[in-house]
């Protein structure tokens, strides 16, 4: 099955600049709510960026990946686990959708409750960007470098379309894996290893 590539021109995401528009985290909220089919993220920059729903391809990657993250953390007991849909508030005021994220369980129960029932200020421990049709890999990398900057101890941008992995971690140069077969969280997620291949 050929997969779907989109000219240049219509690549999304969408960007909006909403920067004098200055949007309240309630304003946010009803937006979110009022395009159930969209998923939103706000820029630290006041951009807001509107992507499309995954395709089916997409969503099969995904879906693979956060089993193997949910099937390890179950068994480590030491974070949790989010998926795609789960909106974080960065310290530089980005709200940011990873496609699979995991925060240690000690950072978790330190939020306040109601932070955890909306969109906690909070940057993952680790972050994983899977690449789909419609991303542009050098959105993906600002994103990437934006959680380091942010607090993550680790981050992973695996590209199907081009077999390759790109691993972040603080005050390191970006590691990059040409079609690896697995590839290590440690020692952020001691133990977790990604067969990398199943998201060819």
């Amino acid at each position: 099955m050929s997969q779907m590539v989109l000219p240049d021109e219509y690549h999304l995401p969408f960007k909006l600049n909403v920067h004098e528009t200055k949007l309240t985290e309630e304003q946010f909220v009803r937006l979110c709510q009022e395009n159930p089919d969209l998923q939103l993220e706000l820029t630290a920059r006041g951009e807001l960026v509107i992507m499309p729903p995954t395709g089916l391809e997409s969503g099969r990657r995904n879906t693979k990946l956060l089993q193997r993250l949910a099937n390890w953390s179950e068994v480590d007991e030491t974070g949790m686990v989010f998926d795609s849909s789960t909106l974080f508030t960065l310290p530089n005021g980005a709200k940011r959708s990873p496609d699979a994220a995991w925060i240690r369980r000690g950072r978790w129960d330190a939020l306040p409750v109601k932070e955890r029932e909306g969109f906690g200020l909070i940057c993952p421990d680790f972050v994983v960007e899977l690449r789909s049709p419609t991303d542009r890999l050098k959105d993906l990398q600002e994103k990437m470098q934006e959680y380091l900057a942010n607090g993550a101890q680790l981050g992973w941008l695996i590209d199907p379309f081009e077999k390759r992995v790109y691993v972040y971690r603080p005050d390191q140069p970006v590691e990059v894996l040409d079609d690896p077969p697995t590839v290590s969280g440690d020692p952020v997620l001691p133990g977790f290893v990604l067969r990398v291949r199943e998201l060819w």
